[in-house]
């Protein structure tokens, strides 16, 4: 996988914030040495957010967004700072430009407290320093550059770069919990579900991270797992499956050979894996008639035995015996109010960054709902979410 072919979920997430003609854009175009966002004298000519995937030095693969202006006025207006809003929950860097002849004004403060709430580290591009007779000493948090001189860009993109680091430094998906030369065999479903050809994005990602870390990966469909563990030798560390075949995979790997599942290495991965597990204990006290959310972060054409869809609400039925009334969101699409609902049960999150995931599950947090995702809950239907559970440290 090269660089322009880095999924979405895995590039930091670089938010450009201002007021209108702060010269954002143009700090943009400048960080970026692209012509990513459009430059004029007009207030307000951004008016959607523009996303552009790239690589740049020296953070590699990064999500480049240029967002419309904070301080709209009108209902188009609201419009667009409702987009920046939806921004705000997927980036790992913010960067704030201002325009440093003047001082902040509400609109800038605003986002400042939006960003110290959501935990997002932040920048303060204090643009237009070709106009001072001479440059302050910059606080913290603050740098002084020209878009139009080019000035400091060099050192802001530096600044970011050292922010974007620190934030993504604990994230771990598995190669971790094995020894460098462990085998790891991976149990993968070859159904109508899918992808002709290729790999689902956690498959591949966590092929990628067992060979970073010394590991061996072997891979079997789930038809053949029972035999094909007869005939590895040396015995594997593990066995990685897919949710959906969880059930015959656990009857069909030994119990000394420990067992999880893609998805659940995914909430690791993702940050949520306690509440994860917590909300699916939460399954036994759901009642007739609860409200319940399945949430799929990326979307893709539903297959007749889709999993959120299909398999998910046949398995809370059959094993809870009640009827629930079911909401599905996919894509973008994440209810802001979920007050109103007795579980969330989301994806692994694959397609969605490290950010946007934090921020749903602070959306839910903040709504005191229980949330776990797909393999977790599975597992926990299935009986062997304690197995599923035992290669990971203790929770």
């Amino acid at each position: 996988m090269g660089l322009n072919d880095t999924p979405s979920g895995e590039r930091v997430h670089i938010g450009f914030f201002g007021r209108r003609n702060a010269g954002k854009s143009s700090v943009v175009n400048a960080f970026t040495n692209q012509e990513l966002a459009i430059v004029s004298d007009t207030p307000g000519t951004t008016t959607d957010p523009v996303y552009k995937a790239m690589e740049l030095l020296p953070m590699g693969p990064v999500m480049i967004i240029d967002t419309p202006g904070y301080d709209d006025v009108g209902e188009l207006g609201e419009m667009r700072v409702r987009k920046t809003m939806e921004v705000l929950a997927k980036t790992d860097c913010a960067v704030l430009v201002t325009d440093c002849t003047r001082a902040l004004d509400d609109s800038e403060k605003q986002l400042i407290g939006m960003f110290e709430r959501r935990h997002i580290p932040y920048v303060i591009a204090k643009n237009k320093c070709d106009l001072l007779g001479e440059v302050p000493e910059a606080e913290e948090h603050e740098i002084y550059v020209s878009a139009l001189e080019k000035r400091g860009i060099n050192e802001l993109r530096e600044m970011t770069a050292r922010l974007t680091v620190s934030s993504q430094e604990q994230r771990q998906l598995v190669g971790d919990l094995l020894k460098a030369g462990d085998m790891a065999v991976l149990c993968i479903p070859i159904d109508k579900a899918a992808p002709k050809g290729r790999l689902i994005l956690p498959q591949q990602q966590v092929i990628r991270d067992l060979l970073e870390h010394g590991c061996g990966a072997l891979t079997c469909r789930d038809t053949e797992l029972k035999d094909f563990l007869e005939k590895v030798c040396p015995k594997p560390a593990c066995v990685i499956t897919d949710s959906q075949v969880f059930k015959r995979a656990d009857e069909d790997t030994p119990k000394d050979i420990k067992l999880t599942s893609f998805s659940i290495l995914m909430a690791r991965y993702k940050g949520f894996l306690e509440p994860a597990v917590r909300g699916a204990r939460m399954i036994d006290k759901l009642k007739d008639g609860d409200r319940i959310l399945i949430s799929e972060g990326c979307t893709h054409h539903r297959q007749c035995e889709d999993i959120g869809t299909v398999k998910l609400p046949k398995l809370l039925k059959k094993y809870t015996g009640k009827e629930f009334e079911l909401n599905f969101t996919s894509g973008r699409e994440f209810p802001d109010d979920l007050k109103d609902y007795a579980l969330v049960i989301h994806c692994g999150g694959c397609m969605l960054n490290a950010k946007e995931m934090s921020s749903r599950m602070m959306t839910v947090e903040e709504s005191g709902v229980p949330v776990t995702n797909y393999g977790i809950a599975i597992a926990y239907m299935n009986g062997i979410l304690e197995r599923s559970l035992e290669i990971l440290p203790k929770i």
